[in-house]
């Protein structure tokens, strides 16, 4: 394992286009070649990218530039890597259909699919919502701040393959205040999902600190220090055979927040391909083909069953408390239908 943590140089030789990544070896880690060792604990890295580094002078080994990719690690050893940023990424309006749940002057509320992603990266340059709203509103090029023109308006996000509401501003003043309420947790979120597993608890409190994962920078895990708190309320509305129907609460809202929570308590998302939703994480003996039926379901489901359902805020320009809610997509209903249908059929 190891301890890691991207850090922004405040040397005044660093450029804006490059980071400074530190990576410290955990204690007992098993020695290994440092090309190895560093392709696996960085996020999109490979052998060759990590030879070339070091051949530029851009790895720094406790204090001395490595110069040489055999080096074995020890625990304790620190590293600095010089990464250079990769160019802006520079968003192109698209003719995208929007579901727009409402809309005025100050602040869109859009329901958002499974499947689009919020604001261009690299791998993911087309197709995404902002795309869409540049299309939608081309004034969003001229009202927003410079400092981050490819995210106009976006205040908040969800995650690929989570569907539901999502809030967008339209002003500046509505995007400062809107951020204001997310920041001291006044905007409130309610999200829906399907859960494997039935918690012996009917509600409860998971209160954590999440980081990166320790040896996969493109996820999170609860970690026992160096993270951020992260709080979430959850209540179960139906219980299935092997699976729960559960509304989840923000209290905080850290990136995977609650798929890496639910996880925690041995009850992941049903679907959820990177935090153990797509295991067989209960077996029913008493169920004739149970394997069989699950992994129909998830055929038939290419996504986390994850849903945010209701928003509710202040209106930036009035003040007004308002909420807003959209139902289950429709492959969550199924999955939900046939849960209930096979819970029916048991009972019989």
């Amino acid at each position: 394992m190891s301890e890691f943590d991207e850090i922004e140089s405040e040397e005044p030789e660093a450029s804006p286009q490059e980071r400074i990544l530190e990576i410290r070896v955990a204690k007992g880690e098993t020695p290994e070649r440092v090309d190895q060792y560093l392709s696996r604990v960085i996020a999109n890295s490979s052998r060759t990218k990590v030879q070339h580094a070091i051949a530029a002078g851009a790895i720094v080994l406790n204090g001395k530039t490595l110069d040489r990719a055999s080096y074995k690690i020890r625990g304790g050893d620190l590293f600095h890597i010089t990464i250079p940023r990769p160019p802006a990424v520079q968003a192109q309006a698209e003719d995208i259909p929007l579901d727009i749940v409402f809309e005025d002057d100050a602040l869109i509320i859009i329901n958002k699919p499974a499947g689009m992603v919020v604001h261009p990266a690299h791998g993911s340059r087309t197709g995404t919502l902002v795309n869409a709203l540049l299309h939608h509103i081309r004034e969003f090029r001229h009202q927003h701040p410079a400092s981050n023109p490819d995210r106009p308006g976006i205040v908040h996000r969800l995650d690929k393959d989570t569907s539901g509401l999502l809030v967008v501003a339209k002003t500046e003043e509505a995007h400062r205040n809107l951020a204001r309420q997310f920041f001291h947790h006044t905007a409130q979120r309610i999200y829906n999902a399907i859960v494997w597993g039935n918690p012996k608890q009917r509600f409860g409190r998971i209160e954590t600190e999440l980081g990166r994962h320790p040896k996969d920078r493109k996820r999170f895990a609860v970690v026992s220090e160096g993270g951020k708190i992260a709080i979430t309320d959850y209540a179960v509305l139906e219980d299935f055979p092997g699976f729960s129907f559960v509304e989840l609460r923000l209290q905080t809202g850290r990136t995977h927040q609650i798929r890496v929570h639910m996880q925690h308590i041995g009850h992941p998302v049903f679907g959820d391909a990177v935090y153990g939703g797509r295991a067989m994480n209960v077996m029913r003996q008493d169920i004739p083909q149970w394997k069989g039926w699950v992994d129909n379901l998830l055929t038939g489901l290419t996504r986390q069953a994850l849903h945010a359902r209701t928003l509710r805020l202040h209106h930036p320009t009035t003040g007004e408390l308002m909420e807003w809610s959209v139902p289950l997509p429709e492959d969550m209903q199924g999955v939900l239908l046939a849960m209930s249908n096979l819970a029916v059929k048991l009972a019989g």
